[in-house]
């Protein structure tokens, strides 16, 4: 075989070894921000599943309390269909919206904070809250990665040719990071 055959043989070898890595490893990163988001969707199930228990031991001492607890559930389902993203941040939202409000109704009572049972389910929403963030924040960051590694040469080149997308971020809305205002007087 002529000399030139070889080193074409070898550029082309070369070039389908990188096409396959490239492909590859955009494949590894697309997968683990799906994982990353699985996390996010499990904790967002993990605090709907505690809401009604939290909701049942309210209502016995705040019947008269009805809309909160009409928000929550409507909260609640839309966390269970949300498709997206988008449509998932928009549910949390609504659902730490209906939280918020759960909890400076809870302040009235003081025998309902005295409650075992309540300080428990408050307890584990809380650290449901905390894993929530930290699912989040991880999903974030694998989006970062994953969007800075198919928007960089060549792998861009790669992206293209098999469709890698960029992913969306979870995102706060405009709004959410002013500090609420609770105000127990009456």
């Amino acid at each position: 075989m002529p000399k030139g055959l070889w080193i074409t043989l070898g550029i082309v070898a070369v070039l389908v070894i990188l096409l396959i890595s490239g492909y590859n490893g955009m494949v590894t990163l697309n997968e683990s921000v799906d994982s990353y988001w699985g996390q996010v969707e499990n904790q967002l199930q993990r605090r709907a599943d505690l809401i009604p228990n939290l909701v049942n031991t309210v209502k016995g001492y705040a019947a008269h309390e009805q809309g909160i607890f009409t928000q929550l559930a409507e909260a609640r389902a839309k966390i269970g269909g949300a498709q997206t993203v988008d449509e998932a941040a928009a549910a949390d939202r609504e659902m730490s919206s209906a939280l918020a409000r759960l909890l400076a109704i809870v302040e009235n009572y003081p025998d309902l904070k005295a409650d075992a049972n309540f300080r428990q389910l408050q307890d584990e929403l809380a650290g449901t809250e905390n894993r929530l963030a930290t699912a989040r924040k991880d999903y974030n960051d694998s989006v970062r990665y994953y969007n800075t590694k198919i928007k960089r040469f060549p792998n861009n080149i790669y992206a293209s040719m098999f469709g890698f997308d960029a992913r969306e971020y979870f995102r706060a809305e405009e709004g959410t990071k002013a500090v609420p205002q609770v105000d127990f007087v009456k």
